[in-house]
């Protein structure tokens, strides 16, 4: 059955370089007040082609500022965008910006780069998570992770994420998301149908939290993985 999931991972692939080469980012460049209804709409497509779905437990609070998530690969966003009814602004390293296809998307999508080489990185970000929110009203998504991770166990937060939710008094709510790696794992090159689940737990408003409120979001948001994955068989 191995080969089946080589395959399955290869045809995942190729739709979603297809899909956001030829049809995502013509579109959203040349009808830019729609980007956020074809985005929804075209990752509705990659996922039904690729044989999977994504299933939502719990509620988006319609009040949060910012989404954060963890992180193991491109269908976790692929998923998140396929639920959206609004337009989420992404977080994103600037190396992707630079990439092909990816790159154009993220730029023509109208995501916040973050240079983690520069200093003056955060202060940028605090600039754009401010416009995207007064200016272009559309909620941040981040991955504290900041990088893709392998195993079961949260990676340590970046401290970037505390730093901009303090400095602007940001209402976050945590998403744990399970089954994408078993969808599309970019690691071992497997891929298989299946769901993918985001669990939307309660919004942290950081004016009102305790000093400890971003070390407590990392323990809730694992024990979270942990219960999925001893309750339900789901890893993330």
């Amino acid at each position: 059955m191995k080969i089946f999931a080589k395959i399955r991972f290869y045809w995942g692939a190729f739709l979603i370089s297809f899909i956001v080469a030829l049809l995502m980012i013509p579109l959203i460049t040349i009808f830019r007040s729609h980007k956020g209804m074809i985005m929804h709409y075209l990752n509705k497509v990659i996922l039904f082609l690729m044989g999977s779905k994504v299933e939502q437990v719990g509620e988006a609070d319609p009040n949060a500022d910012m989404i954060v998530m963890n992180h193991q690969g491109i269908v976790d966003i692929i998923g998140m965008e396929a639920l959206q009814k609004g337009h989420l602004r992404w977080v994103a390293k600037k190396e992707l910006f630079d990439t092909p296809w990816f790159g154009h998307l993220l730029k023509n999508g109208d995501m916040i780069s973050v240079d983690r080489e520069n200093k003056k990185g955060l202060i940028k970000m605090i600039r754009d998570v401010k416009e995207s929110l007064e200016v272009k009203h559309r909620k941040v998504v981040i991955f504290p992770e900041g990088t893709r991770a392998t195993q079961q166990k949260l990676l340590p937060f970046k401290s970037g994420t505390k730093f901009i939710a303090e400095n602007m008094n940001l209402k976050v709510q945590p998403v744990v998301i399970t089954g994408s790696k078993w969808v599309l794992n970019e690691h071992n090159r497997t891929g298989h149908n299946g769901t993918i689940k985001y669990i939307y737990l309660p919004t942290i408003d950081v004016r009102e939290a305790e000093s400890t409120w971003f070390e407590a979001l990392h323990t809730k948001m694992q024990k979270e993985i942990d219960h999925e994955f001893h309750h339900h068989h789901r890893s993330r």
